[in-house]
């Protein structure tokens, strides 16, 4: 797993309260995938630290993101920047942007802290 701290600052709302402030960097494979309610997943093995549930927005707000289930498939290699759990031995982030066969998808552009 390659994790990069990425500028702080995203500021507490509802149903992010249970991540971190301080942004991730997750590279990767896709393991699973799921879309639909309440929130759509995707399961990522890294290279080094094991699987992470990615976390994305509702299923409008990740499909007007243009991530839609044909937009991946089990087996993609996926670079997803996003807030870590607080609880440092959980898994689990939510993904303001993630990157799969060389598209971006910027889930929550207003949350984003990189170029």
């Amino acid at each position: 797993m390659f994790v990069l701290p990425v500028l702080a600052g995203a500021a507490a709302h509802h149903g992010w309260s249970w991540a971190d402030a301080d942004q991730i960097e997750l590279k990767g494979t896709i393991r699973d995938i799921y879309i639909g309610p309440p929130h759509p997943t995707l399961d990522i093995e890294t290279a080094s630290d094991g699987v992470w549930r990615v976390e994305l927005g509702n299923p409008r707000q990740t499909e007007r993101a243009g991530f839609v289930e044909s937009s991946a498939k089990i087996g993609d290699e996926i670079v997803a920047i996003g807030n870590r759990s607080q609880d440092a031995g959980e898994k689990r982030m939510k993904a303001v942007r993630i990157t799969v066969g060389g598209k971006t998808y910027d889930i929550y552009p207003e949350r984003i802290r990189t170029n």
